[in-house]
């Protein structure tokens, strides 16, 4: 890596360090209190210069490096999960558009959404494929210089508050039965339309939503890449780039579970004692530590090797996601046990962040897909 660009992370994390810690965090619990969607957070980042910095200099972006995302990723984790969340399913869009549409549609959307002015998110998961790309069921039928539309998506994040989607359809079922392809739709496209807000254990401020396509009709123009072959974009834009984001925010997470049990385990006193004095406690805290930072060291190896060569992105993304979304959730669950009552109140932060690392052992895609993933990949099957 070129000493400008580890000076230009460096740089971008302490930016959004400042940032997460000082305008994000102290509202996080709020938000997750009520459901509500975390818009104030996201102007601050666009503020900050920061919803664009993975977009290519040639786009108006900073050119940034998965490595870069990761980062960033990881300090909003720290302080809220759902606006990091949101943030990252942002970003992949961003990637999508940049890498796989044309000029106008580059030009219409890149501005808009660096600067904060419009929201993206992409869509592919359905209710009958789960995690399971390759068995969605939703089509895109083209009728002149548009595509028709039609079907469902389920467990969206920032469905219905963002402006664009990359949507995963179903192209010619008929002549192609495996044929998916990537589509961008306009919130505002006639015919979709938007379930009610999930009721969810964590990552509440993210508003999970299911959606809903009736007909819609999308400019073939909005077509990202060739038509057949959605996974590929789904892969270099996901995967390639999207999975190191969700590690970032489970390391974030689990740092910050680490702080929090260090903390009260030196300043909480029984018996006129810290209870950090307990070996009980004290080897608690060690497998916290330890796998804290096994988790974000794997994060900074596979990360590093996808940028050295992205062909390496995808396994490498499995892999990163897997160890540190399970890590979170075993390192919250230690810190819960450290804080015992408290940690199990809600006025406590690491309830929180139990239930937000839970969440992303399932979002994007399941622990049990990726450890098919990757044996497979090892396999060579």
């Amino acid at each position: 890596m070129e000493k400008s660009e580890r000076f230009i992370e460096k740089e971008a994390r302490d930016l959004v360090r400042r940032i997460a810690k000082e305008r994000i965090a102290p509202t996080a619990g709020e938000r997750d209190g009520n459901g509500a969607f975390p818009r104030e957070a996201i102007e601050v980042l666009a503020d900050g210069g920061l919803l664009g910095m993975v977009v290519s200099e040639k786009y108006g972006g900073a050119d940034a490096s998965r490595t870069a995302l990761a980062l960033l990723a990881t300090e909003l984790g720290r302080a809220c999960a759902s606006t990091a969340l949101v943030t990252v399913s942002h970003i992949i869009a961003e990637k999508a558009i940049e890498t796989a549409a044309t000029d106008f549609v580059r030009g219409k959307w890149l501005p808009k959404m660096m600067a904060g002015r419009a929201l993206g998110a992409f869509a592919v998961h359905e209710s009958n494929s789960g995690s399971n790309a390759g068995a969605i069921t939703t089509t895109a039928r083209c009728d002149g210089d548009e595509y028709i539309v039609n079907g469902s998506k389920f467990f969206i994040t920032s469905a219905g508050e963002a402006d664009v989607y990359l949507v995963l359809v179903r192209t010619d079922p008929d002549k192609n039965p495996q044929g998916t392809s990537a589509l961008l739709v306009e919130k505002e496209t006639q015919g979709l339309s938007f379930g009610r807000a999930e009721d969810k254990m964590g990552l509440r401020s993210s508003s999970s939503r299911e959606m809903f396509f009736n007909d819609c009709r999308v400019p073939v123009a909005n077509l990202l890449g060739v038509e057949g072959r959605g996974l590929q974009v789904i892969g270099q834009n996901v995967i390639g780039w999207g999975f190191f984001g969700a590690a970032g925010i489970s390391v974030g997470i689990a740092c910050a579970a680490v702080d929090l049990a260090v903390k009260h385990a030196a300043e909480r006193t029984i018996a006129s004692d810290p209870i950090g004095v307990h070996q009980a406690v004290q080897s608690l805290i060690a497998d916290m530590i330890i796998q804290s930072e096994a988790a974000e060291t794997l994060l900074a190896s596979c990360v590093s090797k996808a940028d050295a060569s992205p062909t390496s992105a995808m396994i490498n993304g499995f892999k990163t996601k897997l160890f540190a979304s399970e890590s979170a959730v075993e390192i919250t669950n230690k810190a819960i046990q450290i804080m015992g009552g408290h940690g199990y109140c809600r006025d406590y932060t690491v309830e929180r962040l139990f239930r937000d690392a839970r969440g992303l052992t399932l979002h994007f895609k399941t622990s049990e897909w990726l450890r098919q993933d990757i044996a497979k990949a090892a396999l060579g099957l």
